[in-house]
C-alpha cells in the first residue's frame, strides 16, 4: 500500500519486476548466480568514504551512504554540494580518488565503465528528458526495450506479443496511451519526463537515479510526476535529487528518508520534517 497520503494508491502493472535484484536473506543460503545483485543484506546501493577532487577542490569530500532494495530515497542540497558528482561516480563518469561503490554485496561499481553499470541494473536520467524526437511515443520504448542491439539480432527482431504487452503496459503506467503514435517531439515538457522514465524503465532497472526530474514543470505536471515515481515505489530503487521542496514532500511522506548533502558529503539524513528542523540544514540550504 501506498504510504503517502498527498498521491492516490495506483496499481503496477502485473508482470512489472523492477528489475534483477535477488530478494531473499543470508540466511536461506541461496547461491548468488553471476551478474545478478546480491541484495540479501539489505542496501542496493552502497558508498563509503567516497572522494573526487577536481584540481584541488573536492567536489565529494568522504561521502558514505547507503539505498535499500526497493527504497525511494530523495537528495537534498544546495548547489556544489555535489550531488550530480555522486550520480556520476554511481554510473561511471567520474573515478573516485578513493572510497567504495558497491552495487549489491559483490558488484564493484568504480571497476566498471557506463555500459556495463548500465547493463548491470542502473538507469539514469538527467535534468533535461532525453527521447527521440522523430519517432512516435510507442517506438521509443520499442528502442529503449531491453535486449540484444548486435545488427544481425537487430536485423531479424520484430516484437512479440510479451515485448507489445510490455510497452503497452509501460505507456499506461506513464500515462501517455493517447498519444503512442504522437511524435515525441511533439509532446510537452512533461510528458517527454514522463516518457524517458518509460524508456528507462524497458531496460528493467533495479535503481534508477533521477537528476531533479521536476525541473521546468508546471505544478500540474509535478504531481502527475509524483505519482508516476509513487506508483513505481517497491518496484524499484530510486534515488531522486531535487530542489523543489513540495515536490519532495509528497515523495517522501511522513515516513520516507531523505539525505542532505553540504560541501560533498551528508550533511543530515532522516524523515523530511526532521532534516527541516535540523539547523545546520536551515543554514546551509534551506534558509537560503
Amino acid at each position: 500500500m501506498n504510504e503517502n497520503p498527498m498521491v492516490p494508491d495506483l496499481a503496477v502493472p502485473d508482470g512489472f519486476d523492477g528489475g534483477r535484484t535477488l530478494s531473499g536473506v543470508a540466511s536461506t543460503g541461496r547461491v548468488v548466480t553471476p551478474g545478478e545483485i546480491d541484495v540479501s543484506h539489505g542496501p542496493i546501493l552502497y558508498l563509503e568514504d567516497v572522494t573526487v577532487s577536481f584540481d584541488g577542490f573536492r567536489a565529494l569530500n568522504a561521502l558514505s551512504l547507503s539505498i535499500d532494495v526497493g527504497e525511494l530515497r530523495c537528495i537534498i542540497g544546495p548547489n556544489g554540494a555535489g550531488k550530480t558528482t555522486m550520480m556520476d561516480v554511481i554510473t561511471g563518469k567520474t573515478a573516485p580518488d578513493s572510497g567504495k561503490v558497491f552495487l549489491g554485496q559483490t558488484i564493484d561499481l568504480t571497476r566498471m565503465n557506463e555500459p556495463s553499470i548500465a547493463r548491470a541494473g542502473i538507469g539514469r536520467k538527467f535534468q533535461k528528458p532525453t527521447v527521440f524526437e522523430q519517432h512516435p511515443v510507442w517506438e521509443n520504448l520499442e528502442l529503449a526495450m531491453k535486449a540484444d542491439k548486435g545488427w544481425w539480432a537487430s536485423l531479424r527482431a520484430r516484437l512479440d506479443r510479451e515485448a507489445q504487452a510490455r510497452i503497452e503496459e509501460t505507456l499506461a503506467l506513464i500515462r501517455l496511451e493517447s498519444e503512442a503514435r504522437r511524435l515525441a517531439g511533439e509532446l510537452s515538457h512533461g510528458q517527454k519526463q514522463r516518457l524517458e522514465i518509460g524508456m528507462l524503465l524497458m531496460q528493467q532497472p533495479a535503481l534508477l537515479l533521477l537528476d531533479e526530474p521536476a525541473a521546468g514543470m508546471t505544478d500540474d505536471e509535478t504531481m502527475e510526476l509524483a505519482v508516476l515515481l509513487n506508483k513505481l515505489r517497491g518496484t524499484c530503487s530510486m534515488m531522486v535529487v531535487e530542489h523543489d521542496m513540495e515536490f519532495v514532500a509528497a515523495l517522501a511522506g511522513d515516513a520516507g528518508r531523505v539525505t542532505v548533502m553540504a560541501e560533498g558529503h551528508v550533511l543530515a539524513h532522516g524523515a523530511l520534517d526532521e532534516v527541516k528542523r535540523d539547523e545546520r540544514v536551515v543554514e546551509s540550504y534551506l534558509g537560503r
